[in-house]
Parts: C-alpha cells; sequence; structure tokens
C-alpha cells in the first residue's frame, strides 16, 4: 500500500494537473476525489460520493452567501460605486492626495456593500482611474492602488470569503466579520500613507491639482449613498446585537439592497432585474460546487490518511510557533498565487486551524492572516485576478505598469500581517469587547 505522503504527492499533482487544462476547480476537485477513492476502495466507494457531496452543502449557514452575493450584486449593477466615489472626492478634495485617497475609501467602502474584489476594482476604477491619470497622477499609482483597494472586499464584512471560512472551520461568521474591521481599516490606512509618499517621491504637487467644492455640492452627493452604508450598518448591527442570524441578516440586507437599487437609480426593468438574479446564481453555484467537491476532497485526504500524516508531519515539527506560522503563511501566499481564496479556504482551513490552535493562535486573528495572504494573491500574478479586470477598464495602461504600480501594496500587506503577528489585539480586540 502506497504511504500517505506518496498518496499525498500523486493526488496534489493530479489536481494541479488538471487545474492547468483550464478545468473548472470544482471538477477538479471531484474528479481528483472521484479517482482517488476509486483506486483505494473501489466501486463500493460509489455509494458515499453522492451523500458526502450534498452533506457539505447541508448547512443553514450556506443561505447567507447567495443573499450577500444577491446584495452586492445588486449594489454592483448600479451607479453606486460611482455615487461614492464622487461623494468622497468632493469631502476629500482639500486634504493632499484627496482624489487617490477618495478612491481607496470608496474601494474599501465598496467593498463592503459588494464583498466582491473585482465588482469593486470595475465600479471604482471605472471612474477614478481616468480621474486620477487626468489629474496628472502617475499611472502605476492610479491603477495599483484600485487594484490593491479592490482586495479589500474579502476582508471588509460583510465577506464571503469569512463566511465560508466561518462554515468550513465552524467557527462564529459574527466573531469573524468584527475580526476583519480593524485590519481592514489597517490596510485602508497603510495603503493610503503609501500613495501619499510614492506621489510625493515622484514629484507629484498635490495643491495645483486641487478642484474645490461648496458646502452645498459637498452634501448634494450625500442622499444616494448614505441609504446603502445604513444597510451595512444595519447588518452588522443585527448581527452582532443577536437580532438576527447571518442567514437572516444577509436576506434583509438582499432586499433592502435591490429595493434601494429600483427606488434610488430606477432599476426596475425586468431585463436588468433578470441579469442581478443571473449573475447571483452563476456566483453562488459556483461557490456551491466548490463546497461539495472540497467536503469530498477532504474526505479523500482522509481516507487516504494522508490529513492526519500532515497534522503528525506538522506537531511533530520541533520548531518556534512562530516558525510554524511563518511556513504557513508562505504555503498560504504561494496557494494564493494559483488559486482563489475560497478554493485555498476550502481546501486548507481545516486542516491547518487545528495546528494553528494547538501552537497557541487565536483561530479569528489566523482567519484575517489567512485573507490578508490571499489579498495578495489577487493582486500578483500569474492569476492575479484584479490585475487583469483593471487592464479591462483601462486598456491604455499595460499590464506591466499595473502590476508594478500593484508590488508596493503586496508590501503594505505583508507590513500589515508583521503588525497583526506584533500586535494581535488589531484582529482580537473587537470581538471579544462586543461579543465576549
Amino acid at each position: 500500500m502506497t504511504s500517505p505522503s506518496v498518496s499525498g504527492a500523486l493526488l496534489l499533482i493530479a489536481l494541479f494537473a488538471l487545474l492547468a487544462t483550464g478545468m473548472p476547480i470544482a471538477f477538479a476537485l471531484g474528479l481528483v476525489s472521484i479517482g482517488a477513492l476509486l483506486l483505494t476502495s473501489g466501486f463500493g466507494s460509489m455509494e458515499i460520493i453522492g451523500e458526502t457531496f450534498f452533506g457539505g452543502l447541508a448547512t443553514f449557514s450556506l443561505v447567507s452567501i447567495p443573499m450577500f452575493i444577491l446584495m452586492g450584486a445588486s449594489v454592483a449593477s448600479s451607479p453606486a460605486g460611482r455615487d461614492l466615489y464622487e461623494a468622497l472626492d468632493r469631502w476629500l478634495n482639500r486634504v493632499p492626495g484627496g482624489l487617490v485617497l477618495s478612491n481607496l475609501g470608496a474601494c474599501s467602502l465598496f467593498s463592503a456593500l459588494s464583498g466582491s474584489s473585482p465588482a469593486t476594482c470595475a465600479a471604482i476604477g471605472k471612474m477614478g482611474i481616468p480621474a486620477m491619470v487626468e489629474r496628472g497622477y502617475p499611472k502605476s499609482i492610479a491603477a495599483g492602488s484600485i487594484a490593491a483597494g479592490g482586495t479589500l472586499g474579502i476582508l471588509i464584512p460583510p465577506s464571503v470569503t469569512m463566511i465560508v471560512y466561518g462554515i468550513a472551520t465552524e467557527t462564529s461568521i459574527g466573531r469573524l466579520f468584527l475580526a476583519g474591521i480593524l485590519p481592514g481599516v489597517m490596510l485602508t490606512a497603510l495603503f493610503m500613507i503609501w500613495t501619499i509618499i510614492s506621489c510625493r517621491m515622484k514629484g507629484y504637487s498635490f495643491e495645483q491639482m486641487a478642484r474645490r467644492f461648496t458646502f452645498r455640492e459637498r452634501m448634494q452627493a450625500l442622499p444616494r449613498v448614505l441609504p446603502f452604508l445604513l444597510i451595512v450598518v444595519g447588518i452588522l448591527y443585527v448581527l452582532y446585537g443577536g437580532v438576527a442570524t447571518p442567514s437572516e441578516a444577509a436576506g434583509a440586507g438582499a432586499l433592502f439592497c435591490i429595493i434601494l437599487a429600483a427606488v434610488i437609480y430606477r432599476i426596475w426593468q425586468p431585463s436588468r432585474l433578470t441579469n442581478i438574479f443571473r449573475t447571483t446564481i452563476k456566483e453562488s453555484v459556483m461557490i456551491m460546487m466548490i463546497i461539495g467537491a472540497s467536503e469530498l476532497f477532504a474526505f479523500a485526504l482522509s481516507s487516504l490518511f494522508i490529513t492526519q500524516s500532515i497534522a503528525m508531519w506538522i506537531s511533530d515539527m520541533d520548531v518556534n510557533r512562530w516558525v510554524l506560522m511563518g511556513i504557513i503563511n508562505v504555503f498560504l501566499l504561494v496557494a494564493g498565487f494559483f488559486l482563489p481564496p475560497v478554493a485555498v479556504i476550502l481546501m486548507t482551513a481545516p486542516i491547518l486551524l487545528p495546528l494553528v490552535t494547538q501552537a497557541g493562535f487565536d483561530p479569528y486573528w489566523f482567519a484575517v492572516v489567512l485573507t490578508i495572504n490571499m489579498e495578495i494573491g489577487l493582486i500578483t500574478p500569474p492569476v492575479g485576478l484584479n490585475l487583469y479586470v483593471i487592464n479591462g477598464i483601462a486598456p491604455d495602461i499595460p499590464l506591466s505598469t499595473i502590476l508594478k504600480g500593484s508590488l508596493p501594496y503586496v508590501i503594505c500587506m505583508v507590513v500589515g500581517i508583521l503588525l497583526l503577528c506584533i500586535f494581535p489585539g488589531i484582529a482580537t480586540w473587537l470581538p471579544t469587547a462586543l461579543m465576549g
């Protein structure tokens, strides 16, 4: 019989070989898992394949995923991103670097509304990048800041990625949302600080390009934006106040976002509503398929004693716990280069979390560290989804320039992880203070 280490290596080689062909992640996971079970247990294992796959989806918490996706789709299909950008631009116009700061602020707020990094890049970038280039900002900073700002969508609540982590690890989704707030603010601040420093280094004069707005013009930009922000605040309140479950809060948030999109932006035509629901169904089915397939993959790993062997190997390593965390971070970073966040979380979190907690680390702190690693993967090759989104909405900016502008923000994220290691309370203080 093949040893667990050899079986695990063969399984991973087969998985990456299928992914390299362009096969959808869910199909690759499912095919490799079924093949491994058939080779080791024969056709008798076919009886439990369907039960395992659908058992991974038989969780009430999963209802919140399509609801939050529907909430994000309704916001992303409206001009809310444009209005949010314009409102912040008018209020931050006298601040040095106000335009680029308003773009980063709009990215963080729109991320909270949509929960989608690509949607954030597209919505804010369509307005923000041309405006920054027009006012003389370097193209690398204009594109890189939006690409990096878009990554905040998987950290700032309500985040679909955090929901998936909570379901995969059986941790509190409410606590995960709270854990992501201050780190999200911290990363936004780091992005803003670097952007101002970079602009100064390149000799850009903020004062010469500043625009002036009257108080009336500033107030005119708020009515379209505030209702959507109030929805996010309301969702967080009912979650942490114990008023509703994540699924109930997500359903209410989705309903109110659709109503606001219809009332404020007059999105009530059947074709536009159909497009919103089509986008929601497409993304939800994709995530659900990955969840079911990852459950099957986890079962195959456990059946071949691969999971147990990895756990024993790492636990037997006579290394400092911070060295262990460093190894885990490198592993997550490399995985994020090739796979989307949801897939990485579903495949690795159930295995890594027991090791992390055994080493004395907080599971909610680790969720934030893991998520920031996934953020780095969104703006680094070879996948780097946000890079291609920016290139699509700003085709006049070469991909190499976008990558060059994004790399300093990768360093900001690494700094963010180091700060979380030195001051773990950035992630753990708020959940503890509000939820005990």
